[in-house]
């Protein structure tokens, strides 16, 4: 689940480490199962192919991984948390607009690999039995296991994930102790750390370029680094790394030492990782390379649960049901997104079959996030931060890498890629529509003047021949001041039919930059009839707004602003708790606009998205509350012209024929 601490309360230590080898390391840590595979191909093997591929995974970890996550992006932390959410909450109070598509994009395209990691670590995992069960079916061995790890997703993984730690512990000793066996013998293989090797496959290689494809699997966890640094914390992050890369390198040193050995031949059906193994260990190196790849897969799971929440709370995602299956803070389950991923990721098996197969839909939608969140870096630390040295750095080295990765996995598109474009455009296509939808309610939304409506209101409280609507009436407002309040809501309580109620209620709900504020504040309108409330709660504190309503109700009665025993007397008497009607509305484009067509197709797919998903009343926590929803116009366009003409002759030639009628 995503457990979402304030990284401040994570310092370093050795249980520290611990957990981030269990959250953050998994799909990185996996990553040397399939890697040189996908390199190698059905290539012959040489010289120049291993240690190419050798160097350009050093230089890839280093200057990827190392420099722009470890060192530069834990750097771009929002109050202890990062991920592209968190760093764009950190850019969007520059006041640029465009800033908000990177994190769009960034977002659709880490969901979309959600879809593919779980498939390929598990799949790279189980593969390893045919060396000694050649005819053995693993796609439906890895099903099983895909099944397995979503459905228990629901009970929470307080009690499995403390033991995520140390299994990933031993999967790093076991890869490092594996690789160093193979290295010893062949430490020439260590030239490789010569970037010379990598611009000679590169540029001499025949096809060389592309590679860098499938070069690029070997970080597509980074982004986890990042992502995640709310959960450990920087320092844990680090140190954790250190161990974690210098356990990668062994391996795939090792992995390269092997591959000089079989100089002449192709793979065939050998998988380098589960060559290097002894005979006697297959079978536990495989068991504990299944554990560490459901381990990467959870992570990923919990990533996108967070990431979707984060998502929602910004309004770029349609509302659906969150739910808290443990007692530990901030641990959620989101039931949709588990059951779309679990479909997706068995789709992914059963339509690729095999590990190889899904290296092409694989890493072609993260290199996409990557430049996103280098987007996102280069403009923090030009406009945050002043710092030029910095900006340009990261400008001219990660959107040449990054660039270059992203056109060489271009190749991949027909072999599988296209599966994940097409998942992160449809996410995408979905929160574009979202975020277009809202910018037209909000240009078109009307605000009113709300001190000129005190007297009305007070007029209405007293005037007994209006039935009363309910002793506490709430609305939910757009508007984010006192001054000010929605013309709807004037619309509602005056116009449409005229609501009495002893208290008004307006609640406004504001999403802030600083990732766990929990705050309010209290505008008295008219002392104990009329009050405008105003919520600010981070991106990733619980937006429970009913359970929040009530404390600051409770808290408002203690300093006697309002008293929360029922006005009727028969109820007073007995000291029951006054009644509240919340009034939700639900603002529609008006049928008398004429608007673009462009404008028409969003509020379709707008309307599309909200019918299936969650109410807003749901979103609120108000379910079993007692709320009315209302649908009020708004013009999102010019009031559609029409024409009409009385045909006045007609009209008199008619009274005329009426009138002989009488007489005749």
């Amino acid at each position: 689940m995503g457990n979402l601490h304030d990284s401040r309360n994570h310092p370093l230590s050795t249980a520290g480490v611990l957990i981030s080898l269990g959250i953050i390391y998994g799909d990185i840590g996996t990553s040397p199962l399939y890697v040189f595979k996908a390199i190698i191909g059905s290539r012959v093997i040489s010289e120049e192919l291993v240690l190419g591929g050798m160097s350009c995974v050093f230089w890839t970890l280093t200057l990827i991984t190392t420099l722009k996550y470890v060192y530069l992006a834990l750097n771009a932390d929002n109050k202890g948390e990062g991920g592209i959410f968190a760093l764009y909450a950190l850019v969007r109070r520059y006041k640029a607009a465009w800033v908000i598509f990177p994190a769009m994009i960034g977002c659709a395209t880490l969901i979309a690999d959600g879809f593919i990691t779980p498939a390929i670590s598990i799949s790279s995992a189980v593969e390893g039995l045919r060396i000694n069960y050649p005819h053995i079916p693993t796609v439906p061995i890895v099903i099983i296991i895909l099944i397995l790890l979503f459905f228990f997703q629901q009970f929470g993984t307080n009690i499995v994930g403390k033991t995520f730690g140390p299994i990933m512990m031993v999967w790093f000793f076991m890869i490092g102790t594996l690789g160093l066996f193979y290295l010893l013998p062949h430490p020439s293989v260590l030239r490789a750390i010569n970037p010379m090797y990598a611009w000679n496959l590169l540029m001499n290689y025949p096809k060389g370029f592309w590679l860098l494809g499938e070069v690029f699997l070997c970080t597509t966890g980074a982004e986890a680094l990042y992502s995640d640094l709310g959960h450990c914390g920087k320092s844990n992050i680090r140190l954790g790394w250190g161990f974690v890369k210098i356990a990668l390198l062994l391996n795939y040193f090792g992995q390269a030492a092997w591959l000089l050995t079989q100089q002449g031949n192709v793979l065939g059906g050998n998988i380098p990782f589960y060559a290097m193994v002894p005979i006697e260990f297959l079978n536990l190196s495989i068991v504990v390379a299944t554990m560490a790849a459901i381990i990467a897969s959870q992570a990923l799971i919990s990533g996108t649960f967070t990431l979707v929440n984060e998502a929602m709370k910004l309004k770029l995602w349609p509302s659906t049901k969150v739910r808290y299956p443990s007692q530990i803070k901030g641990q959620i389950y989101v039931p949709a997104i588990n059951w779309i991923l679990m479909f997706g990721t068995i789709a992914v098996v059963w339509i690729f079959k095999e590990s190889s197969a899904m290296e092409g839909a694989y890493g072609l939608a993260i290199t996409l996030n990557m430049l996103m969140t280098t987007t996102l870096l280069v403009f923090y630390f030009s406009t945050a931060k002043h710092s030029f040295v910095r900006t340009w750095g990261i400008a001219i080295v990660f959107f040449t890498f990054e660039t270059l990765f992203l056109i060489s996995n271009f190749h991949k598109f027909e072999q599988g890629g296209w599966f994940t474009y097409t998942i992160a455009l449809i996410f995408f296509a979905m929160m574009f529509v979202l975020l277009k939808a809202r910018h037209l309610r909000d240009q078109h939304t009307e605000f009113v003047d709300l001190k000129h409506y005190v007297p009305l209101i007070e007029d209405l409280q007293a005037d007994m021949s209006i039935p009363k609507e309910a002793t506490n009436l709430v609305y939910m407002s757009v508007a984010n001041s006192k001054r000010y309040i929605d013309s709807n809501i004037i619309y509602s309580i005056f116009k449409k039919r005229p609501k009495r109620a002893d208290v008004y209620w307006f609640v406004h709900v504001d999403t802030v930059d600083s990732p766990y504020s929990s705050k309010y504040s209290v505008d008295t309108i008219i002392p104990k009839k009329c009050f405008f409330i105003r919520i600010k709660l981070g991106f990733k504190a619980d937006h429970r707004v009913n359970l929040l309503f009530n404390k600051i109700l409770h808290d408002m009665a203690e300093s006697s602003e309002i008293d929360l025993i029922s006005h009727y007397d028969s109820l007073h008497k007995h000291s029951m708790p006054s009644d509240f009607k919340f009034v939700i509305l639900h603002s529609l484009a008006s049928v008398d606009s004429e608007i673009s067509t462009f404008d028409n197709l969003i509020i379709q797919g707008y309307r599309f998205i909200k019918k299936h998903s969650l109410s807003t009343e749901a979103m609120y926590g108000l379910e079993l509350a007692n709320v009315e929803v209302e649908n009020v116009p708004i013009m999102v366009g010019p009031v559609a012209k029409v024409r009409i003409k009385r045909e006045k002759e007609d009209a008199e030639r008619e009274k005329e024929l009426r009138y002989h009628g009488q007489f005749n």
